[in-house]
């Protein structure tokens, strides 16, 4: 069986989201003639934890634990907070925040950390691994990020030591989405880009989560086309499998959940007022946070008048929160752009509750959508007024919802792994 050291900065018990993809592709490679280890940090103060995680990892897995310096420990600290607490990225990039010393560690995280607040993985991080590949042979070195500090240690270890790499993107590098509305100095600009060129150029193989990211990149870099793969965010169908026996409550009212991170620009500012003349004209409910919210949605959930019908639960576990969006009726999810598949969608499908999106011009959300059957998607100028009138007549295609199935994505990861 090949070997394959997988990068990721986030492993559990950091709850963070964005390590459920690589868990699963981790978890299922084995059964698709590749066996893994894990390269990551020793700890990461920046996420809320969740124990629950450990489940899906294998006893026997080599997980290699390297240095890291965090600079959110200061940050913490500036803003009176305990070193052990958790932070959100919705938090930390807010601009609703105007306190001086949230404004000053804003502006040394968008200039001084090129190209991310991980960049203190690198230099350490190399530095160990480098003790690890002399000792022991991997095939093929695979990449997750952001953060694209990440990616940025792959590379070194690909260059030094020869190896194949497979960088897998989930979000844009230079323009990702929490940068909307922040000004970046030109030099730390042009020299983020050529960061995400120099990795971008010199992967063997690039996995991108979206149709939306594979255009971008390949207008943005023409020379890759041929190296480009679609693996979609997808679900975990054996954590669906851990709920079977859970039923939705008996009430008299409805729950609008959002599940996840929701940032300033991704707040749907009309829809609150279409949620009080719903209320207003006796439709009973109950608008329900899962995770964490910025300072702009709070704003607007309190200046239409929503407070006393708003819940805001933070972090729970991952089974805890699908039981959640299984209990709900309606689930909102935001795209930030075009580009970007919103990862909590394919969850949302597949508990066959009615999805509310909002997204501007995002096709890919709407293709999903459409071939799904399992929602609507708005732009962010709309009110989404039609939506509790429309939602009936959907009907989730549980055959087209299945596909994304994270088992059958690592499957097709497989695949590439072999022809890398």
């Amino acid at each position: 069986m090949k070997k394959v050291l997988f990068l990721s900065f986030y492993w559990p018990p950091s709850g963070k989201a964005s390590i459920h993809w690589p868990i699963k592709m981790i978890k299922y490679l084995p059964e698709f003639g590749w066996e893994p280890s894990v390269l990551t940090v020793k700890e990461d103060t920046f996420s809320a934890p969740d124990e629950s995680l450990f489940k899906d990892i294998n006893p026997g897995l080599n997980v290699y634990k390297t240095g890291f310096w965090d600079p959110f420990v200061i940050y913490k600290k500036l803003l009176g907070k305990s070193k052990d607490s958790s932070l959100s990225a919705s938090e930390a990039m807010s601009t609703e925040n105007k306190g001086l010393m949230h404004r000053l560690s804003l502006w040394v995280r968008l200039n001084l950390f090129i190209p991310d607040a991980r960049v203190g993985w690198i230099t350490p991080g190399f530095r160990d691994a480098k003790k690890l590949l002399k000792n022991e042979k991997f095939d093929l070195i695979i990449s997750n990020g952001p953060p694209h500090s990440t990616h940025l240690l792959a590379l070194k270890l690909k260059e030094y030591f020869n190896i194949p790499l497979v960088s897998v993107f989930i979000d844009p590098w230079v323009d990702i989405s929490y940068y909307k509305g922040l000004k970046r100095s030109k030099r730390v600009l042009k020299k983020d880009n050529a960061l995400e060129k120099k990795v971008i150029e010199n992967s063997d193989e690039l996995v991108f989560v979206t149709e939306g990211l594979i255009e971008y990149f390949e207008n943005k870099y023409p020379s890759i086309k041929g190296k480009t793969n679609l693996l979609h965010w997808g679900y975990n169908e054996e954590n669906f499998e851990d709920v079977a026996d859970f039923k939705k409550e008996n009430r008299d009212y409805k729950i609008l959940l959002h599940a996840g991170n929701i940032f300033d620009h991704q707040n749907p500012k009309k829809l609150w007022g279409t949620l009080r003349r719903e209320i207003d004209n006796g439709t009973k409910l109950i608008i329900r946070f899962i995770g964490t919210v910025s300072p702009g949605v709070r704003k607007s959930v309190t200046e239409n008048g929503l407070d006393e019908v708003t819940e805001y639960k933070g972090f729970l576990p991952y089974n805890d929160m699908l039981r959640e969006m299984l209990n709900a009726d309606y689930l909102l999810v935001c795209a930030t752009e075009p580009r970007h598949v919103p990862g909590k969608l394919f969850e949302y499908m597949r508990t066959g509750n009615r999805v509310l999106a909002f997204g501007d011009d995002n096709r890919e959300v709407k293709k999903i959508l459409t071939e799904s059957g399992a929602g609507n998607l708005y732009s962010y100028n709309s009110d989404a007024a039609g939506f509790f009138g429309e939602i009936g007549s959907v009907t989730p295609n549980m055959d087209a919802i299945t596909q994304y199935d994270r088992k059958v994505i690592a499957e097709k990861l497989g695949g590439i792994l072999n022809n890398t």
